[in-house]
């Protein structure tokens, strides 16, 4: 559901908080007035993050959510998100409260949802170069990797950083994609962009430089990714559609496999009976497999070209959300 003109889009902040008791504060002092409510979610933290919060901050946006088993970056996200969507919050943020990120950012990682752009948009700290000069050049070679892997794996060829955990998820898509199924751990981001492929929800970058040193991304998804990504591409290529990169594919395929298998055959036969193979035969073999190649590139380039333009949340049908009684939330504020 698109918010209507007569009431603003109702933005939330998901703080996952674990081990941030002396970033805190400061973060939650730096969420400016964009944001209609804002969800601490203290996962098991040692420090008792949450109430110190409750404690100390008298924001009355601000909503402490207790966990009493820790469930990971991603899964305090998750509780983050549904806590927000049955309040019926429209745009929904997730921010680290370690120092790394700038609240202040929030209107403009906020923009092009709001403005009906995307469906999703995060930060991107590869942007401008002098935002990551001095970073160590093995901590970007990983953060490259990464990002390569991300794209391959999601389709997103246009999205960079799929590590940063500055972002904003249109709350309709965010129901669509069932928030309680997505990775727990640190590969959350990673996760979600795989699950906004299949839905062929529109991502965005945002130029968001990070308060601190680039860490390395969490996008490897090791046990996860190369299942996901064929389920992507059968998904999107052979199931939902049948389009011109399948039949590139199809048939760059074939025809490599073709003149791959006849042309090993006559090599081993010429080697076999010690008589070289004629030009035609060595042409045969050739042809296909130039052919085929050249198609597989083809292919290659629509599914770069193919990434999803056309926002999805205006279209979706907003589901209501379950009874959150049963999630054994402690609710402390």
């Amino acid at each position: 559901m698109t918010p209507s003109a007569a009431r603003p889009p109702q933005v939330a902040v998901v703080i996952p908080a674990f081990k941030v008791r002396d970033h805190i504060l400061a973060a939650l002092a730096g969420i400016g007035p964009e944001a209609a409510a804002i969800y601490v979610v203290d996962d098991a933290c040692p420090e008792n993050t949450g109430e110190h919060v409750r404690k100390n901050c008298a924001d009355a946006r601000v909503r402490v959510i207790r966990v009493e088993r820790p469930l990971g970056v991603g899964g305090a996200t998750a509780r983050g998100y549904r806590e927000a969507l049955g309040e019926d919050m429209d745009i929904l943020v997730k921010l680290h409260a370690d120092g790394r990120m700038d609240p202040a950012r929030l209107p403009a990682i906020i923009r092009p949802l709001v403005e009906g752009q995307a469906d999703y948009a995060k930060g991107n700290r590869f942007f401008d170069l002098d935002d990551v000069s001095g970073v160590p050049w093995r901590r970007l070679a990983a953060n490259a990797v990464d990002s390569f892997m991300a794209k391959v794996a999601s389709g997103y060829w246009d999205v960079t950083d799929p590590g940063n955990g500055f972002t904003a998820l249109h709350g309709t898509v965010a129901r669509a994609l069932g928030v309680d199924t997505l990775a727990r751990d640190a590969t959350f981001e990673g996760d979600l962009l795989l699950r906004l492929a299949m839905l062929r929800a529109v991502v965005v970058d945002v130029p968001m430089p990070a308060r601190a040193a680039v860490r390395p991304a969490h996008a490897r998804l090791p046990r996860r990714l190369l299942a996901r990504t064929l389920k992507r591409l059968a998904y999107a290529y052979f199931l939902r559609d049948f389009n011109a990169g399948t039949l590139q594919f199809l048939k760059g395929l074939f025809l490599v496999l073709v003149g791959g298998v006849y042309g090993a055959t006559q090599w081993y036969t010429a080697a076999a009976s010690g008589e070289p193979a004629t030009p035609g035969t060595v042409m045969l073999a050739a042809l296909p497999i130039l052919v085929g190649a050249q198609l597989l590139i083809a292919a290659f380039r629509y599914e770069v070209t193919n990434v999803p333009r056309r926002p999805l949340h205006p279209h979706l049908v907003k589901r209501k959300e379950p009874d959150l009684s049963a999630t054994g939330w402690v609710r402390q504020g």
